[in-house]
């Protein structure tokens, strides 16, 4: 299984160390799993100023 880290600046999951979108170091502790299809259309992805489809941590430590 693999290890899931989420940017602490944008809030993207990935499978890698450092964020592939702004390039921050990314962190273990998150919590909360949203999916943005259509972040024009999300008023979540409006609240969390997401503007690329993808998945996103609720909150990161």
């Amino acid at each position: 299984m693999k290890t899931l880290y989420a940017c602490k600046n944008c809030h993207i999951i990935t499978d890698k160390p450092e964020c592939p979108i702004c390039g921050t170091p990314t962190s273990k502790k998150w919590r909360g799993y949203v999916v943005i299809f259509d972040p024009t259309r999300s008023m979540i992805a409006q609240k969390m100023s997401i503007t690329k489809p993808g998945e996103y941590a609720l909150k990161v430590r």
